[in-house]
């Protein structure tokens, strides 16, 4: 059984940073690529961040300049470094991870973390 297990969420004033992490565990012979998503209270779920085993990252224009995403492989984990925030990233985060475990490829998603940006 796979899991995917996000840290790091909370409140935090407009400016100000956090980061988030999201380790997989269980039976992975290979991670792929990693995601981040988010989803604001009465919204669609967004897309946020990318990154592929080798490091090749993407992000949401919203985004880019002020998150960075990161792997460690050794780790089978994946950061969202968040920085200047504000209000409208207000939401909640969640890790998505593409990988091969002894039954097969697949999609395998977290169980989200709250981000709170307000003063």
């Amino acid at each position: 059984q796979v899991q995917l297990v996000e840290s790091g969420g909370g409140l935090v004033q407009p400016g100000g940073s956090l980061r988030l992490s999201c380790a997989a565990s269980g039976s992975i012979s290979s991670i792929f690529i990693m995601r981040w998503y988010r989803q604001a209270p009465g919204k669609e779920r967004e897309l946020v961040a990318t990154v592929t085993t080798g490091g090749s990252t993407n992000y949401a224009d919203s985004m880019k300049g002020r998150f960075t995403i990161s792997r460690d492989n050794a780790k089978n984990t994946v950061y969202l470094q968040m920085n200047s925030l504000k209000s409208e990233d207000t939401a909640v985060y969640y890790c998505n991870a593409g990988l091969q475990t002894t039954y097969g490829y697949a999609t395998y998603w977290g169980q989200g973390t709250q981000v709170t940006v307000s003063s």
